[in-house]
């Protein structure tokens, strides 16, 4: 099997989540840094247009957002599980709370002006100005809380955390620990990078003696590499092996595009070549990438045909 490459940045939350579930499961990957905002030609290379972070690469595939590709790194290496049997119904639910609700919270919260320059510490005046542009560019509809709110439903979702480990379990649902606890710890996280404004999670005390135990599998062993190196894997890969189950209005090879429905709405085209309740893939060919084939998971994303002229 080739490398598993994570497209990433040091200060992404989500990219956080996979570092730390590749800790937990001993998996070693290769560390290819994007910018933090566009442009990002090379990252488009691969994506054909999806411009989140992180996204994972293996081969010729890329696999787009962090709830399918921690789906297959489970597969890839499914002890210890990320989705323990007992819990994992319970565990997906608590995880998209967290991916959603308890991030949308923590990340506007922790880049009010006491904080943002303690997370974008080598940035510039003008630095910061563009990047607050680029994400705003990315969910121009969000209706923004004022820190006085953040405050207060941080405060609310964190004691909900606090009670899940009132009875002195280590993890989120128990003994062991599994997605929900790596999808919550990237919020976690992302708040103590500002000290100013990480105080309020002192009031917590088994949530923060949680994270430590969550934060001690660490990011496993990585190897640096560039995204130009990363271009020509991909170009020279093989595909990973496509399942295809129809459905109403979509057939194999329709010429389709895949478009986020939360946030980023940019949408990636190709033809249409995995389906399945849980993922769609299209393959789609870049001059320097050759023909990717880049997987989505189904929540939170949208396939559309072309409308007839």
């Amino acid at each position: 099997m080739s490398d598993l490459i994570l497209h990433h940045y040091a200060g992404s939350p989500f990219s956080e989540k996979v570092r730390l579930i590749l800790g937990f499961k001993g998996i070693p990957w290769r560390s290819v840094i994007v910018p933090n905002m566009l442009p990002k030609p090379d990252v488009m290379a691969l994506t054909g247009g999806y411009r989140r972070t992180p996204f994972m690469q293996i081969g010729a595939d890329v696999y787009c957002d962090t709830a399918l590709m921690c789906r297959v790194i489970d597969a890839l290496k499914p002890e210890p599980p990320s989705y323990p049997m007992a819990t994992s119904g319970i565990a997906d639910v608590v995880a998209q709370w967290a991916d959603t609700t308890l991030f949308w919270t923590a990340v506007p919260f922790t880049l009010q002006p006491a904080g943002a320059p303690h997370v974008l510490k080598d940035a510039t005046p003008e630095m910061l100005k563009a990047f607050g542009a680029d994400r705003a560019a990315m969910n121009p509809n969000m209706r923004r809380a004022t820190v006085t709110d953040g405050a207060a439903a941080l405060h609310t979702y964190l004691a909900r955390l606090e009670h899940m480990l009132h009875d002195g379990q280590p993890f989120l649902l128990g003994a062991l620990p599994s997605i929900a606890d790596f999808s919550a710890a990237q919020s976690i996280w992302f708040i103590r990078l500002a000290p100013p404004v990480a105080a309020l999670l002192e009031a917590y005390p088994k949530v923060c003696a949680w994270y430590e135990r969550v934060n001690a599998f660490g990011q496993g062993s990585f190897t640096k590499m560039t995204s130009a190196e990363a271009i020509a894997i991909a170009a020279q890969g093989a595909h990973a092996p496509l399942s295809f189950s129809a459905e109403p209005g979509l057939a194999q090879g329709d010429d389709v595009t895949v478009t986020p429905t939360d946030y980023a709405h940019d949408p990636v085209a190709g033809r249409l070549v995995g389906l399945s309740r849980q993922e769609v893939v299209i393959a789609r060919t870049d001059e320097r990438a050759g023909t990717v084939h880049v997987h989505f998971p189904r929540i939170a994303f949208q396939i559309k045909k072309p409308q007839p002229a």
